[in-house]
């Protein structure tokens, strides 16, 4: 392989005319300066620029983003002090980023105060109402869970039409106002007491719930709470944890005519004051609760008998109901009495009566009369209060 050669004028030469040696300017030659130093001393690199501050630059993006404006912060001015110790570059990025990081914070304050943060959880909510989500149920879907169970956590659930096997179906739901966090057990109390009230518009006929159901519902997690959470979803379960349900229990009067509709309104007083029955185990460990339910229980059955009064009843049902009227008027009486008695032997005395009237077969007689399910459910004893709710998270 050859080389070719150098440009130029090329030798040889003629005698004489070699090339002469380039000419240098006469006297002291000034020594040439390197980033080491003159000739005989040690050689040094040339210098590297200070790195950027990783810390500084991180503190920025937190700053435009305002996510997280409070880390932001903390970040740009632990970097400021480093750039100062360290020598590090980076100093406009830790200052803009704390800047905005402030800014943020202020931001993050006011919607705190007026509402901007519930606003922001609804519109994740609306963008979390897709397929698979807790959040997407609305009343009258059902669904199933990935453990098949309604305790605990969850968010991904997956709907399925109500004829086929569930674990659960939403009859309601509920926003609760805005404020630091209630707690597990306040909340717990709160959808205990506003879905049990609630399931009577979704299913206006107790009756018909098959005996294997209960209430449950999806609560707010601590975590939720703080994005703006404060929906409260009511559903219909299976009493066994792991058990299904299959087919809708929507009952809620668009297929009834206007003498069952009257009843069951009627009825629904009668209900909803049941349900407030005291958490204590027995009327001796709190007789001035129940004295108080009693009285509510009086009042429920003042307001039943007098709607089922105040209604024009088909001819084949108007002597049942109005047998079922006498015999609640006069448990009325007896639970009149139960408020008013003095100590636990009296109140179980008017109690015992007042459920026996209330039980009595003119209540089957008249939901007879009137095409609706005769088959009495089987309640809670009396002090049963006080056992855990059942509720999920989300």
């Amino acid at each position: 392989m050859s080389i070719p050669p150098p440009p130029g004028p090329q030798g040889p030469w003629p005698p004489g005319q070699y090339p002469q040696p380039q000419q240098y300017p006469q006297g002291p030659h000034p020594q040439p300066q390197y980033p080491g130093g003159a000739w005989g001393q040690p050689y040094m690199a040339y210098p590297r620029q200070p790195p950027v501050s990783g810390l500084a630059v991180a503190a920025f993006v937190l700053g435009v983003l305002c996510f997280v404006p409070g880390v932001g912060l903390v970040l740009g001015l632990i970097a400021l002090g480093r750039i100062r110790r360290r020598g590090e570059r980076g100093k406009g990025f830790a200052v803009a980023g704390s800047v905005l990081s402030c800014v943020g914070l202020a931001l993050w304050a006011a919607s705190l105060t007026t509402g901007a943060a519930g606003d922001f959880w609804d519109g994740f909510r609306e963008a979390a109402r897709g397929e698979g989500t807790a959040y997407a149920l609305e009343e009258g879907q059902c669904f199933t869970t990935p453990s098949g169970s309604l305790q605990g956590v969850t968010y991904d659930v997956e709907r399925v039409p109500c004829q086929e096997e569930h674990d659960g179906e939403v009859f309601a739901s509920f926003d609760l106002p805005g404020g630091a966090f209630p707690g597990d057990e306040d909340l717990t109390r709160t959808a205990d007491e506003r879905c049990y009230t609630l399931q009577d518009t979704y299913a206006m006929d107790r009756w018909a719930l098959p005996a294997d159901v209960d209430v449950y519902y999806l609560t707010p997690t601590a975590e939720s709470w703080r994005t703006g959470d404060r929906e409260i979803t009511c559903l219909f379960g299976n009493t066994d944890e792991r058990g299904t349900l299959t087919g809708s229990l929507r009952n809620d009067g668009t297929g009834l005519d206007p003498d069952q509709h009257t009843y069951l309104v009627a009825e629904g007083f009668l209900n909803r004051a049941m349900d407030g029955i005291p958490a204590a185990e027995a009327v001796e460990d709190d007789l001035a609760g129940y004295r108080f339910w009693a009285g509510r229980v009086a009042e429920a059955l003042t307001q039943e008998t007098s709607t089922l009064r105040g209604h024009g009843w088909s001819a084949g049902a108007e002597e049942p109901v109005a047998g079922l009227v006498r015999d609640l008027e006069a448990a009325r009486e007896e639970w009149v009495l139960a408020s008013e008695a003095t100590d636990a032997d009296t109140y179980y005395e008017h109690l015992d009566k007042a459920y026996g009237l209330i039980e009595s077969d003119t209540t089957v007689t008249a939901r007879k009369a009137l095409a609706l399910d005769a088959t009495p459910p089987v309640y809670e004893e009396e002090g049963g209060g006080g056992g855990e709710s059942p509720g999920k998270e989300v």
